[in-house]
């Protein structure tokens, strides 16, 4: 018996059967991954080539079910006759191999009878209401709107079909003209975003987004004041930002004194005024609350402590900031278009640089859309413990085990920028020590050996968990020095710490400074690990006595560095401060050994120490460094690095097994990740004598290297993975090593 249908109800049907055929289609290709993870409004081929028929398929019955709907809800759909869902349906009914070219086929043809009737539906309205101008909106195009097919916009059809599908995912495409028709589609995808040929009188140089805006041409020149930093912090607020605000104003004379310094020099060269970001993402939304919560529980400062002394020193050197700790500000400054992010912003970017964390990183390419790709040279990540290149690159952490929830961003690895000078492949930002005397200390406050040194020890740690199990160590310190802490006490709490210990609790930074000015010993519990206390307090006059780690701490052993982005191996506490300062100052010891303990507080105790500060953690040696980056790195140029200059280039051979950052520290030199190209080719082997049998290009980290057995010679075919991080028993690695200033790692003798 043949049923008739009216056109409503055939709509209703032909919308059911599209919406059941579409989900069977979708769990036949989407991956469970996928599922999960997708962001809202990311194109399909983002998720990979596998499935790709039944995905295109997919999109188009999706496509049509929203065009039915929509259409169903507004009119009657007079032309859609029972013969096309008849026809459809009996589409639905043939084998398995053939159901999808047929159900293509005649999904295209009902689709083009749709499309004309959204098409003289679209105009009817249009001719009753016009829509008020806007010149970010899409302008609707010509009455016939084909899918055009040209090679040099391959994916253009198949944005179509998503977008058709799934405008509605995000507010964005609606603000940009996008009404579901494929005219609108095809004007977006052209005038917007870069998929379709180019439609009416736009071309691609004048995407809006592409645009160059006007450039300074005026001089960074060394600023006498803070004043405009003060300006734009004061915007924001929050412990932390209180925190930050009170570091810069309480160092602001030794940056001035500084800068007035470095403008006296004569070797300075002269960079553009830079328009500057400052995106303190880990200070923003939910996030950026749990901080400021631990910060006022005794939480990390470290980041902070960087982050101030950044925006000082940029400040000083004469550029433009701007601050900021909000999200729904980011969106603002950059010019974001309204929704989830799934289109480009609606100008160009106006900053030059943009600092930011992991978290910022993420917010950035929530907001930015297809043009975080096309800006994402222009971002510097602070990022504490360091990214090597082998986790960076998401294909390769993915395929080699090097997959973590910081890494994959595919940055250029000297974009990361570090608290210590322990990941050559990354940049050494670093921070500002704090100094033995101030020029506020009164002279009669003075001992003649610069100020008095009482038998006293203060703990580093401010959190109850940071003592356990190590009350014995602490005990053998207390036989000898009066022990302080400032651990944080929970209104109502009893202390856990032992009897002998006589806590502060949470103090300012200036009173927990002038603690540090009358110690004696500073002493590591073996966690926080890597923060910029030790170093302040080797800065004023105290021993800094810490665990060693046998076996070192890494990401195979250890909680804190599971998941981070580096394969280091942390050999103690502080490791810059074993390795780069050491004796006198710095002390490693064995926590468990008591006797070891005890003879090593003996012989501090027993010794005049002197405060030290390593050139780079004094305001000119940060300005020095941080101005070095801004006048020679470019990562938005094609061409190969020229900073530091192949002059600078030292040739290594390194041993089987070993990293080319150990094989460089092993002649006292560092390892410069931007002279690897000068070795990236057969000439490099040949000047070090290597009789190469075979010689051939991978996608490695340890590439460029040599294999003995076999002869093998191998080069580098990843740019992104030049790394000096990396070692194999197999290879012998090839190393571009330097030399560096005194107290100064960032910079070589020909730097600056």
């Amino acid at each position: 018996m043949r049923v008739a249908l009216r056109p409503r109800s055939g709509c209703l049907v032909l919308c059911l059967c599209l919406s059941v055929f579409t989900l069977l289609l979708q769990s036949l290709w989407v991956p469970l991954e996928m599922t999960k993870d997708e962001p809202a409004g990311r194109s399909p081929e983002e998720q990979g080539q596998r499935g790709l028929g039944f995905r295109r398929l997919a999109l188009r019955l999706e496509a049509l079910s929203t065009q039915v709907q929509r259409l169903s809800r507004e009119r009657d759909v007079t032309q859609l006759t029972r013969d096309d869902l008849s026809l459809l349906l009996q589409s639905f009914r043939q084998d398995q191999q053939g159901v999808a070219r047929l159900v293509e086929r005649e999904l295209k043809r009902v689709s083009q009878k749709l499309d004309r009737l959204s098409r003289h539906q679209h105009h009817h309205h249009q001719s009753h209401t016009l829509p008020p101008h806007d010149d970010h909106r899409a302008h609707i195009g010509p009455n016939e709107c084909e899918v055009p097919m040209d090679t040099a916009y391959p994916v253009c059809a198949e944005k179509v079909e998503f977008l058709q599908a799934r405008w509605q995912s995000d507010p964005c495409y609606a603000f940009y003209g996008v009404d579901g028709t494929t005219c609108s589609i095809l004007t977006y995808l052209s005038q917007i975003e870069n998929f379709c040929p180019p439609r009416l009188v736009r071309n691609h140089s004048s995407l809006p987004w592409h645009k160059k805006p006007h450039s300074s041409t005026e001089k960074a020149e060394i600023r006498t004041s803070l004043s405009q930093l003060y300006e734009v912090i004061s915007n924001n607020s929050g412990p932390a930002i209180n925190f930050i605000q009170s570091r810069v104003e309480r160092m602001s004379h030794r940056w001035i004194q500084a800068g007035l310094r470095m403008r006296r020099s004569s070797n300075k060269t002269v960079s553009n005024q830079m328009r500057v970001l400052l995106y303190l993402g880990a200070l923003a939304g939910s996030v950026g609350q749990r901080f400021d919560a631990m910060l006022e529980r005794g939480g990390p400062l470290g980041e902070l402590v960087q982050w101030a002394d950044l925006s000082a020193c940029l400040t000083i050197l004469g550029h433009n900031l701007n601050f900021s700790t909000s999200q729904h500000q980011l969106h603002s400054l950059i010019g974001a278009a309204p929704g989830r992010g799934s289109c480009p912003i609606q100008r160009p970017l106006t900053f030059d640089l943009i600092y930011t964390d992991y978290h910022g990183l993420a917010h950035l390419q929530g907001a930015m859309g297809l043009a975080f790709q096309h800006y994402q040279c222009r971002f510097r990540i602070l990022d504490s413990f360091g990214t090597e290149p082998a986790f960076n690159l998401g294909s390769y952490a993915q395929n080699h085990g090097y997959k973590t929830r910081w890494g994959r961003w595919g940055l250029q690895p000297l974009q990361y920028m570090t608290m210590f000078p322990h990941t050559p492949d990354n940049s050494f930002l670093g921070f500002v020590s704090e100094e033995a005397v101030r020029a506020e200390v009164r002279e009669e406050e003075l001992e003649p050996e610069i100020y008095r040194k009482d038998r006293i020890a203060v703990v580093y740690g401010k959190q109850d968990y940071m003592w356990q199990g190590k009350s014995e160590y602490v005990e053998v310190i207390s036989e000898e020095l009066e022990t302080h802490a400032t651990v944080y006490q929970p209104p109502g709490h009893t202390s856990n710490l032992p009897s002998f210990i006589r806590n502060h609790g949470l103090l300012t930074q200036e009173d927990f400074l002038r603690l540090l000015r009358r110690a004696k010993v500073f002493v590591g519990l073996g966690f926080p690990y890597e923060g910029p206390a030790p170093i302040e307090a080797i800065a004023l006059g105290c021993v800094f006595l810490q665990p060693q780690f046998d076996p070192p701490h890494s990401s195979d052993n250890n909680d804190f560095y599971k998941g981070k982005p580096t394969t280091r191996q942390i050999s103690s506490q502080h490791p810059y401060a074993e390795e780069f300062i050491g004796k006198p100052h710095v002390w490693t010891v064995d926590m468990t050994n008591r006797t070891d303990v005890r003879e090593a507080v003996r012989a501090i105790l027993s010794a005049e120490v002197k405060p030290f500060i390593p050139r780079e953690f004094t305001c000119e040696g940060m300005l020095e460094r941080v101005h070095g980056y801004i006048t020679h790195q470019d990562f938005c140029s094609k061409s190969v690095p020229t900073w530091p200059p192949e002059s600078a280039l030292r040739v290594h051979l390194g041993p089987l097994g070993q990293s080319c950052v150990s094989v460089c520290r092993h002649s006292s030199l560092v390892c410069e990740p931007a002279l690897f190209h000068h070795l990236n080719s057969p000439s490099a082997f040949t000047r070090l004598g290597l009789g190469c049998s075979s010689m051939g290009q991978e996608v490695n980290h340890l590439f460029p290297a040599y294999s003995p057995w076999g002869r093998h010679c191998g080069l580098q075919q990843e740019p992104l993975l030049f790394s000096c991080a990396g070692s194999d028993p197999s290879h012998r690695r090839l190393c571009p090593c330097r030399a560096h200033l005194p107290g100064q790692v960032a910079l070589c003798p020909d730097c600056i």
